[in-house]
């Protein structure tokens, strides 16, 4: 048997060993025949969770705003909701600057030739075709006029503008394998890095990205490494130190190549680099956000609301962050109306545009709807990738609590059993804000994968659909169908009375204008 084999056939085993009850032998704690519908559309062999997700993260892929893969999600998510018959519509809420990707191709061409691994970063601009350069780092000088005259010199040539990672191996790997001197030596040259290329920026004084704007260099170069194999965070635009670049190309490299280029520019060995980069500024476009609904029959002012965010970054396929959450309230939905077509309140759900921006979209919507804010029973967000949702995080509405653990006792424990309300870690910002900031209980749904989705998949070039466990995906749309089901039938409204802190003891922030307009 290869090591492959033997790998999943030991899988395979912990899996039998282990698993739960089967999804043929749940345990109702209700004989509610809506829940017990529910979980045959959802969990059963009627489950669209596969396809959908497999479309919006391989077919159509990547959702940056306003770029012609956010503009076909948003026709192909207002066509899935026509073809299920659920009334829908899209909202334009603002305009953004639009952009294209093409292709990038980089090379290092001297001392020796490489292929390496770079990434435009979003609304860069390209090339115009290929073009040839030395690499230069950012020197260490004594003051401003230095710079100055440093500047002068880096026309068509790569400027390389932070500090290489000592090592490019994870921190655990380090832990298990290493001498802890080993490690001791590793973690003061990293500071000493941080700390020297701290002093430079100080140096160089005011006007960094601007002044690099203007110099007529070839590209600038960044690498903002996960800490994971190969993974880097490529979720910035082209604003480098508060600073829009928007003449020069701007690329995350590897950690890796990274380090590798800085290694043969800081001992002068001559790193020269072709580099072909492709992309199309598509000046201000609409954007906007995808709400369906199902009207309510008896309490149709009051609303119950399901939430996540359509764009993504695109340095992969944005799959976890944020198709999951979109796949999970598209089925939730399209679970609902089979099962629950006429419910006693309305159900809307929302895809939102630009929460990568600030939630622009859902701040637009909240604004933009009163009536919603006004009747609203209970929001749903989701917006942390894959795995199991196991808690629900009541941002700081307390005495709505009593309301969702009810709701939960009458769902199958193999979905609610684990379902917590702790807080125990920084949740981040979400499009929930842009509602909770009302005064209104919108909670946020939550998986414990926090630290993994964090370090690989979370506006990384890995994102994709092969980190998309389905199983946790069919879970989780069937939940949020089950509570959303209950809270529409509620006879008890969900306080409102709110704590003035969050779990952390910091004020929750408050509600501000939303951005309707690009900036770039």
């Amino acid at each position: 048997m290869t090591g492959a084999r033997r790998r999943f056939a030991l899988l395979a085993v912990a899996l039998l060993l282990g698993a739960g009850a089967p999804a043929s032998a749940q345990t109702f704690p209700t004989n509610n025949r809506v829940i017990r519908n529910m979980w045959e559309q959802g969990m059963g062999a009627g489950s669209q969770v596969e396809r959908l997700a497999q479309v919006l993260a391989d077919s159509i892929g990547p959702r940056l705003i306003a770029s012609p893969g956010y503009y076909d999600a948003v026709d192909w998510a207002t066509k899935m909701y026509e073809g299920w018959r659920i009334p829908v519509r899209k909202e334009q809420y603002g305009t953004w600057t639009s952009w294209r990707r093409g292709h990038t191709r980089l090379d290092l061409i001297a001392p020796r030739f490489r292929s390496l691994q770079g990434t435009m970063l979003a609304w860069s601009p390209g090339t115009q075709g290929p073009v040839e350069g030395d690499v230069v780092v950012l020197p260490d000088l004594p003051d401003a006029a230095a710079y100055t005259g440093w500047l002068a010199g880096i026309r068509g040539k790569f400027v390389m503008i932070g500090p290489p990672e000592a090592t490019c191996r994870p921190i655990d790997n380090l832990i298990a394998f290493a001498r802890p001197e080993t490690l001791q030596r590793l973690g003061a040259q990293h500071d000493s890095l941080v700390m020297a290329w701290s002093s430079r920026y100080q140096r160089f004084g005011g006007g960094f990205g601007a002044r690099l704007d203007a110099s007529g260099a070839a590209g600038v170069f960044t690498s903002l490494w996960s800490q994971g194999w190969g993974v880097n965070k490529i979720h910035d635009s082209v604003t480098l130190f508060g600073v829009n670049i928007t003449r020069v190309p701007s690329l995350d490299l590897s950690c890796e190549d990274y380090g590798l280029l800085y290694r043969l520019a800081d001992r002068q060995q001559g790193p020269r680099l072709r580099l072909d980069a492709d992309s199309e500024p598509l000046g201000e476009q609409p954007v906007y956000n995808v709400a369906a609904e199902l009207r309510g029959t008896q309490l149709p002012n009051e609303y119950v609301v399901l939430s996540a965010h359509f764009d993504s970054w695109d340095s992969a396929s944005g799959a976890t962050d944020n198709g999951t959450g979109t796949i999970m309230m598209m089925e939730a939905m399209r679970i609902l109306k089979a099962t629950y077509p006429n419910p006693r309140r309305t159900i809307i759900v929302g895809h939102w545009g630009g929460e990568e921006q600030g939630e622009h979209g859902s701040g637009s919507f909240a604004a933009d709807h009163p009536e919603v804010i006004e009747g609203l029973q209970v929001g749903l967000n989701q917006d942390n990738g894959t795995w199991r949702i196991d808690a629900i995080r009541m941002r700081g509405f307390t005495e709505a609590q009593e309301n969702v653990a009810r709701w939960l006792r009458s769902i199958p424990r193999e979905i609610a059993d684990t379902v917590k309300f702790e807080s125990p870690v920084d949740e981040g910002g979400s499009d929930h804000e842009s509602f909770n900031c009302y005064g209104v209980p919108f909670l946020r749904l939550q998986s414990s994968n926090y630290p993994d989705y964090r370090q690989y998949t979370w506006h990384t070039n890995v994102d994709t659909y092969d980190k998309v466990i389905i199983d946790d995906l069919k879970n989780n749309a069937t939940l949020v169908a089950m509570l959303a089901y209950q809270a529409s039938e509620d006879r008890q409204k969900l306080s409102r009375v709110r704590s003035p802190l969050d779990v952390r003891g910091r004020p929750f922030p408050a509600c501000s204008p939303p951005q309707r307009k690009s900036t770039g």
